[in-house]
């Protein structure tokens, strides 16, 4: 389960709001799909379409409309340091696996969180292609298309489906342990959540995915019975001042003491090449 305290309220309504910010959100995205939207590349040289900033804006009066006292980080929304003083904040990508949008690809996602004291307690994941929707809040258990999903138990590598980069699972000490690569997800969050409806069972990622990229995805596994750590076992902190993390396994409980001493060996790219 999730690792933030309990708390006596029911998250049932924030749960709804997620849920149709996130179909809406998705709607409007679709409108942009396949139809040679406008592309940018930002600083990093990621790329960022029009179709990003269109969902960014939408969520943001939406969510921060019915939620007005929240703070706000987004992956197209300039950083506030004044987020890091609410007790409450939505965090959000308005559209995770941008080239996979830009390619085509039917798995990108609309990722929302609220985080609470460091750590989400409700998050919606959408998949508008696909019409997948995770939904989770603390100590409720965790959904996809309203049908509870859990983790499946792993205790060893062999056999595991393995999604991630291939050049540290096609090789190397997950290979040879016997784990299997099942492709490369481009939204990182529908990787990590892949794991709780059991498409996966273990997912990895490099360093410098930010707290948009894992807060939804990782509230969605963490209720489906899973984990997700940084590579030395740290559970994941958010809603920091510096919102990035290291590199990264999602398994089930039982796996981990097998995979965390075998982080520190893979030898993950700079920037994750298409396979």
């Amino acid at each position: 389960m999730n690792d933030v305290p309990a708390k006596a309220q029911s998250w049932q309504q924030e749960r709804n709001l997620l849920e149709q910010a996130a179909r809406k959100a998705g709607q409007l995205a679709l409108n942009y799909f396949n139809r040679d939207p406008q592309v940018w590349s930002k600083a990093n040289d990621s790329p960022v379409t029009e179709a990003d900033l269109a969902v960014d804006r939408m969520l943001h009066k939406d969510l921060l409309g019915a939620r007005p006292g929240f703070g706000w980080l987004s992956e197209e929304t300039e950083d506030s340091a004044e987020r890091r003083s609410k007790d409450m904040v939505f965090v959000v990508d308005p559209i995770d696996g941008t080239r996979a949008f830009i390619n085509g690809e039917d798995v990108w996602t609309i990722s929302i969180a609220i985080v609470r004291d460091d750590r989400p307690v409700v998050a919606a994941l959408y998949a508008p292609v696909r019409d997948e929707m995770y939904l989770a809040s603390h100590a409720d258990g965790a959904f996809m298309n309203g049908k509870a999903v859990s983790v499946k138990e792993r205790k060893d590598l062999s056999g595991v489906r393995a999604v991630g980069p291939s050049s540290v699972i096609r090789k190397g000490p997950i290979h040879d342990k016997g784990a299997n690569w099942t492709g490369y997800i481009g939204s990182l969050a529908y990787r990590v959540a892949m794991l709780a409806d059991n498409k996966a069972d273990l997912a990895l990622a490099r360093s410098g995915a930010h707290d948009w990229d894992l807060a939804a995805a990782d509230l969605i596994i963490s209720e489906a019975g899973g984990i997700l750590r940084e590579d030395l076992g740290k559970i994941l902190t958010y809603n920091k001042s510096v919102p990035r993390h290291g590199a990264l396994y999602a398994c089930s409980p039982e796996l981990e003491p097998v995979i965390q001493p075998i982080m520190p060996k893979l030898k993950f790219p700079a920037r994750t090449p298409r396979p």
